[in-house]
């Protein structure tokens, strides 16, 4: 188990809202591919019944982990490394404009959103990509 007390706040901040960035690409399905949901079928099929929303299909596809399709888990590979490459390129930014801000609910995105003119270009061309082609 990997322990998380070696992260700084900022850095904890940055996982939580990236969490919840992941847990929205993976229940909708994003991928590199314009119109692909390699997750869909997965969730239609092991979380039937399973409410949209706050997370609640991306911790029934963690659950059944072992069941995915290989399509969904390179999907969310996929998606767990465009989170951790936008994390990298955009935390300095954010501990500098969006300090105050509560992570949680978008709020960080669209603080950086807001200071769109004071991004880094890394955290810039980051932040200009179509999720799930950020690569």
């Amino acid at each position: 188990m990997k322990n998380w007390t070696v992260f700084s706040g900022v850095q904890m901040n940055w996982l939580i809202v990236f969490a919840g960035v992941f847990c929205l690409t993976v229940a909708t399905g994003v991928s590199a591919e314009p119109n692909a949901r390699p997750c869909a079928e997965d969730a239609a099929k092991l979380c039937k019944g399973v409410q949209q929303g706050e997370g609640r299909v991306a911790r029934c596809l963690k659950e059944h982990a072992n069941e995915l399709s290989p399509a969904c888990k390179k999907n969310i590979a996929d998606v767990k490394e465009e989170v951790r490459e936008f994390a990298q390129a955009c935390k300095d930014d954010s501990a500098k404009l969006c300090k105050g801000t509560k992570p949680g609910g978008g709020r960080i995105l669209q603080c950086l959103k807001q200071h769109e003119g004071e991004l880094s270009p890394a955290c810039k061309e980051k932040m200009n990509q179509p999720r799930g082609r950020q690569r």
